[in-house]
Parts: structure tokens; C-alpha cells; sequence
């Protein structure tokens, strides 16, 4: 058997291993196993790339192969052994820009490499390959890195507003249709030049201009971009399982944005163009009165008391590591006879399942974390919600306030209960800059501090 077949076997095998990945990796109680059918399919991917390139290449080739994936491999277990769950979005991000950077480089070497074509149709359908893949590695480049740059709070999470951003966008994408036509008919190294810096303009315009708050959104947005621009790099290649796997990414990526877009009542249309950051006038000098504060001890005889608790976790609590005492909490108050569960909004945190994952690995049972559609009914009917470390997804200014940035954003009804209690270090405004009047509500109280010490605070008094 030749090398060449027994890489198309294992790529079958591989992709086969990812859509399992996938699959797994859609509830909580199979995860652990699409990790590791992922896992598995990239490595027999590698083995058999390096089996085909040993085959085809020469020394110095196949030497600089291995020490790429030495250097590569050492990188990536250095930051998947140091990066904190906080930390875990940006590194995303970065990791989909290097999958942009990539598509850029396959692109810009597809066209240097002057391949003979036999067939003037082939050698078209090439150039487009080239230009296409070379713009989506280039907006995903740069829109990832961004993304990295907002969820690390290196460069503010307010959305750019330039004057007339859409058309900025439109047109970028109207030059791209019209400069691929050009560069297809005839093919110049200026065009793709020209292509590359637009790509590029484009990329960080697209995600600068989308606010804080909806970021959650746009790495999942990203993610599919990384995947196409994975799949472009494969026809470029001419590699079966590049083009799967990028498929496979591309797809289930835009397939969660847009299962997000409706969860926050967004357009998905307007997420692609970037469009959906801007923040609205008014509302952010309201005067809301004064808030009310209360002691963990104070906190621990309401929930003693209570026939139910909701708890609503958010970013904070990812940044206090408060999801162990918050765990034993949980416990605790179920061996008293009190009703326990959790309710997630879709973007808590600042990646899709970040809550369920922490709070997983803290043994949190799944039957009592609930999605915000499952429990925002029970509200009414709850005793006490502990809100940690939440803020935007809890503000009632979303579904009260028309004239709030984050008006019409579907949020967790807690001030509907009969106490609330805000786990909170200050009364600074969240992640997307807007003021929260759930704080100064007659049934809400803070408990300000350290999450982690407060909920420790709170099991002893318990």
C-alpha cells in the first residue's frame, strides 16, 4: 500500500473521529469522551501527514517539518498547563488568528509556487482558491486578534464607531468581489497585495466595532472563520481532511453563533458585518437611588431559611475560582432540604459554556444547571438568587430601558424573586460598560468581596 493511500485511509478515519468529537462534545455527559476522540483523530491525521511528507520530501524538508512540530507541540502544552479558565477566550482567539495567518501563507505560496496547469478553467479555479483563501485567513487573522485583545482588556471593550461603518464594510466586501473577478482573469501579485491589506482593514474593523458584551458571540463567529479559512487552505493543498475538518469547524461554528444571535435576540446577519456593537444614547445618568448592602452572615440565615435558591454565575466567578465553595454550598443546602439549581445565560462568561464547564469541573450535578430558556419562569417563585460575579446577563435594563445598549438582549429575570443577593468587588459597571439597576432594587442586596472568600464566608455560618 502507498503512502499516498494509506493517508486517505487514515484521513477517513480521522474525519470520522472528529464528527464523533463533535457529537460528544454537544452534552456534558459525553465531553470527556469527544475530547478524546479528538485528540485521537489529530494524531492519526499528524502520523499520517509525516508518513506522506517522510515519503515525498527531501532531509532538509522533513527536518524542518519535525522541528516545527516540536516547537509547536512545546508551545502548546506550555499554555494549555499556565492559562487560567479566565484566560481560556483569548487563548482561543489567538489560536484562531494563527489558524488565519496560516490560510494567508498557503494563499500567498499557492500563487508564488507558478503551478502548470493543463487547462485555463483549472488555472482560474486555482487563482480563486488562492484570492479567496488569502482574504478569509486574512479577516480572521486579524479579527482574532481583536477579539484577544478586547476579552484581555488590553484595548477597551467599547465597539468602534467610525462614520459610515457599514459601508466601510460593504464596500471592503464589494472590492473583494470585484478584485477577485480581476485577479481570476488576470492574475498580478499587486492584487493580491492589494487584497491581503483590505482583508486585513477589514478583519479588525469587523470586530473593533462590535462591543464587550456581545463577544461571547464573536469568537463562536471566529471560530467558523478559522474554519473556512482552514478548509480554503486544504483545497490550496489539495488535502482531504483540511477541507472535512475545516467544513466541519466552519459550519458548527456559524450553526452556535446563530443559536446564540437568537438566545440574545440578535440578528445573525448583523454579527457577520459586524454591526451589532454599537451602543445606544441615553440612560447611563439615570440616578437609580441608593443600594443596600448585607453580610455573609446576614446571607447565610436568608438561605437558611429559603425553600428554594437560583444560582447565576457569571465572569466574576471564573476570576475568584469561586466555583469549589460555590459547589460545596450547593451541597450543603440540598442536605438541608433546600431546592438548588443554576441558571445560565447562553453568553455567560465570554465564551460559549464557560459556566458549564466550571462548573462541571467543580461536580456540580448537571441535572441542576439549567439554561436561562429552562428556569427564567421559576424566578417569580424562588426565595433567594445569588447572582456571582454576573452582571449584563442579569440587567433588567435589557428588557425595560429601549434606549439601553443592550436593549432587547434576552437576560435572567432575577430581580423577579424574593431576594437577591449580588456577589460583587465593586459597583463598577460589567464587561459591556452599562450600569445595572438590579443593584439599587428593594429586593436586592450586596455582598461585596472576593466571591471565593464570601461563599466560603457564607458555608461557615451555615
Amino acid at each position: 500500500m502507498t503512502a499516498s493511500s494509506i493517508a486517505t485511509a487514515a484521513y477517513i478515519v480521522a474525519s470520522l473521529l472528529f464528527i464523533l468529537s463533535l457529537a460528544g462534545l454537544s452534552k456534558h455527559e459525553t465531553a470527556k469522551n469527544g475530547v478524546v476522540f479528538g485528540i485521537s483523530g489529530m494524531v492519526i491525521a499528524l502520523l499520517a501527514t509525516i508518513n506522506l511528507a517522510v515519503q515525498n520530501a527531501e532531509a532538509v524538508a522533513i527536518v524542518l517539518l519535525l522541528v516545527a512540530l516540536a516547537i509547536g507541540g512545546a508551545i502548546g502544552i506550555w499554555r494549555a498547563r499556565i492559562v487560567e479558565m479566565t484566560g481560556m477566550p483569548e487563548l482561543i482567539a489567538l489560536l484562531h488568528s494563527f489558524v488565519g495567518l496560516a490560510a494567508v501563507l498557503v494563499g500567498w505560496n499557492g500563487y508564488l509556487e507558478h503551478q502548470y496547469f493543463p487547462l485555463e478553467s483549472l488555472e482560474n479555479i486555482h487563482n480563486a482558491e488562492v484570492f479567496i483563501g488569502v482574504f478569509i485567513g486574512a479577516v480572521t487573522f486579524t479579527g482574532s486578534i481583536v477579539a484577544n485583545l478586547k476579552l484581555s482588556a488590553k484595548i477597551s471593550s467599547a465597539p468602534l464607531v467610525l462614520p459610515g461603518k457599514n459601508y466601510i464594510n460593504v464596500g471592503a466586501l464589494v472590492l473583494f468581489v470585484i478584485l477577485t473577478i480581476w485577479f481570476v482573469a488576470s492574475p498580478a501579485l499587486w492584487l493580491l497585495i492589494l487584497v491581503t491589506i483590505v482583508a486585513l482593514a477589514l478583519g479588525w474593523h469587523l470586530v473593533a466595532s462590535i462591543g464587550g458584551g456581545d463577544m461571547p458571540v464573536v469568537v463562536s463567529m471566529l471560530n467558523s472563520y478559522s474554519g473556512w479559512a482552514a478548509a480554503a487552505a486544504g483545497f490550496l493543498l489539495n488535502n482531504d481532511l483540511l477541507i472535512v475538518t475545516g467544513a466541519l469547524v466552519g459550519s458548527s461554528g456559524a450553526y452556535l453563533s446563530y443559536i446564540m444571535c437568537k438566545a440574545m435576540n440578535r440578528s445573525f446577519i448583523s454579527v457577520i458585518a459586524g454591526g451589532f456593537g454599537i451602543a445606544a444614547s441615553g440612560g447611563e445618568d439615570t440616578d437609580y437611588g441608593e443600594h443596600r448592602e448585607i453580610t455573609a452572615e446576614d446571607t447565610a440565615e436568608l438561605l437558611k431559611n429559603a425553600t428554594s435558591v437560583i444560582i447565576t454565575p457569571g465572569y466574576g466567578m471564573a476570576v475568584a475560582q469561586a466555583q469549589y465553595p460555590v459547589a460545596d454550598l450547593t451541597r450543603k443546602l440540598r442536605e438541608r432540604g433546600v431546592e438548588v439549581r443554576f441558571g445560565i445565560h447562553p453568553v455567560a462568561g465570554r465564551l460559549p459554556g464557560h459556566m458549564n464547564v466550571l462548573l462541571a469541573e467543580a461536580k456540580v450535578p448537571y441535572d441542576i444547571v439549567l439554561e436561562m430558556d429552562e428556569i427564567n419562569d421559576d424566578f417569580a417563585s424562588t426565595s433567594v438568587v445569588l447572582v456571582i460575579g454576573a452582571n449584563d446577563t442579569v440587567n433588567p435594563a435589557a428588557s425595560e430601558d429601549p434606549s439601553s445598549p443592550i436593549a432587547g438582549m434576552p437576560v435572567l429575570h432575577v430581580w423577579e424573586a424574593e431576594n437577591v443577593i449580588v456577589f460583587k468587588r465593586s459597583m463598577a459597571a460589567g464587561y459591556a460598560g452599562v450600569q445595572n439597576p438590579l443593584f439599587f432594587r428593594d429586593n436586592s442586596q450586596m455582598l461585596f468581596g472576593d466571591a471565593k472568600d464570601r461563599v466560603e464566608d457564607i458555608l461557615k455560618a451555615l
